[in-house]
């Protein structure tokens, strides 16, 4: 009997998101497993206090990692526009208030671009995806004591997706901001395509593109070891996945870069 693949937690509670991220990571050689699939109780909150999309994203991985026992993916991911400055940046989910939700932050975003010529209203989509694991070596993933692991192994990937906002939604697609950015050579907004076309071309589907060499390269180690039924380094002990020069710091898709952090 082959042995079960290694699970892989995705570490996020938006509906639209996870349906990105299974679609985007679909055939590689791990288990996707949601927040609600983990059964380990009620998931942390994560503040997302950083200053940056990559410091979220790692604040949310660690979180979601050592809450369940599992590597996990997560990304932090938002919309500059230039017109105000880089806003709303890494306060996008919330840019109208805590828990608001994409319609409010919508038409707060509107409101503040009234009158902006078409000319002015460049922006681009950014994401920074982390797959993060416990430190190999010094107990990984086989150790559940429920205490912050010593150190962490992670890799980090980022992706952008240029274009333009409209000044008034159109379609029902996407989510969040999807119905008023028109990608770069586009006519149509992110929210009036369909999810494929969206997932070929976007800031998420850019760095999960980029972070896939790192999670195939971490699946193939993880299986082999004696928890998931491999022969395994000696004591149980796992060794991180060694990536080759070519994802160390190189991009594999245009806007995306791969390297461990």
């Amino acid at each position: 009997m082959s042995p079960s693949p290694p699970r892989l937690l995705l570490a996020s509670g938006n509906p639209g998101k996870l349906r990105e991220l299974r679609a985007i990571l679909h055939g590689l050689p791990v288990e996707l497993v949601g927040l609600a699939e983990v059964g380990a109780g009620e998931p942390p909150e994560v503040a997302e206090t950083g200053a940056t999309f990559l410091d979220n994203a790692v604040e949310k991985a660690r979180a979601y990692a050592a809450w369940s026992g599992l590597a996990a993916v997560a990304d932090d991911s938002g919309l500059e526009v230039d017109a105000l400055g880089g806003a709303p940046g890494v306060r996008s989910a919330r840019y109208a208030g805590q828990g608001v939700g994409d319609q409010a932050n919508l038409d707060k975003l509107l409101a503040e671009l009234a009158g902006v010529p078409p000319e002015r209203r460049g922006a681009r989509f950014r994401c920074a995806a982390v797959l993060v694991d416990r430190a190999w070596g010094s107990g990984g993933l086989e150790e559940r004591s429920g205490r912050p692991p010593e150190r962490w192994v992670e890799w980090h990937a980022e992706g952008t997706w240029e274009g333009r906002l409209l000044e008034a939604p159109r379609g029902t697609g996407g989510f969040g901001y999807d119905p008023v950015f028109v990608p770069d050579g586009w006519d149509l907004t992110s929210a009036e395509v369909d999810p494929a076309t969206k997932d070929a071309a976007s800031h998420r589907g850019r760095a999960f593109r980029a972070l896939r060499p790192a999670i195939q390269a971490w699946a193939a180690a993880r299986a082999a070891t004696p928890a998931h039924g491999g022969a395994g380094p000696q004591r149980g002990r796992s060794r991180p996945p060694t990536m080759g020069p070519d994802h160390q710091g190189g991009g594999t898709v245009p806007g995306g870069r791969v390297s461990p952090r």
